[in-house]
């Protein structure tokens, strides 16, 4: 009887121990992106509008109005580039023009030019 008693707070606390480092992750992660969005509100963007950038594709996101446009960054400013071809894939490289700027400058809109 007693290892069972054991047994079953040796599980409890393995399960508490995994929820409260689950916990301090996620807020670890939410602290680092409000900081990384702080710091780019601060910061001149390294692109100007007409700019034209290579950089990877990081994911896919739909983005204004649903539409389906790739991520990427230059100099870990992010740009939406809208009108990428299907068949492209996150880690392709492309090129895309910088359009405009979301209202804090913390981002941009791009229009796919060519891929890599």
């Amino acid at each position: 009887m007693d290892y069972v008693l054991i047994g079953s707070t040796v599980v409890a606390l393995a399960v508490v121990t995994v929820s409260v480092l689950s916990w301090w992750k996620q807020s670890s992660d939410a602290r680092e992106s409000k900081q990384a969005h702080e710091a780019a509100q601060n910061r001149e963007p390294p692109v100007d509008l007409g700019d034209t950038c290579e950089f990877g594709i990081t994911e896919f996101t739909d983005h204004h109005g649903g539409e389906r446009v790739a991520v990427g960054t230059v100099e870990g400013f992010v740009l939406f580039t809208e009108d990428v071809p299907r068949e492209l894939e996150v880690g392709d490289v492309i090129r895309a023009k910088v359009m405009a700027f979301n209202k804090d400058h913390t981002s941009a809109d791009a229009t796919f030019i060519e891929s890599q």
